[in-house]
């Protein structure tokens, strides 16, 4: 089991990678006035999820 720094630092790292791809859809939105792909944001969903379970393990969420 991951120790509070460790965890804290992976947090850390997930928050960032979510951050700077949020910021390029952002950009694109409002400079480009383009709409995302339906995959970039399935993708930042699922890494949304991910650190979902990082923070907290014992919540899963039961998919259908």
């Amino acid at each position: 089991m991951p120790t509070a720094k460790e965890k804290k630092e992976e947090v850390k790292v997930h928050l960032k990678k979510l951050r700077a791809e949020l910021r390029t859809i952002h950009l694109a939105v409002t400079e480009e006035l383009t709409l995302p792909e339906a995959d970039d944001i399935k993708d930042l969903m699922s890494d949304m999820e991910q650190l979902l379970l990082i923070i907290d393990p014992k919540n899963k969420k039961n998919k259908k």
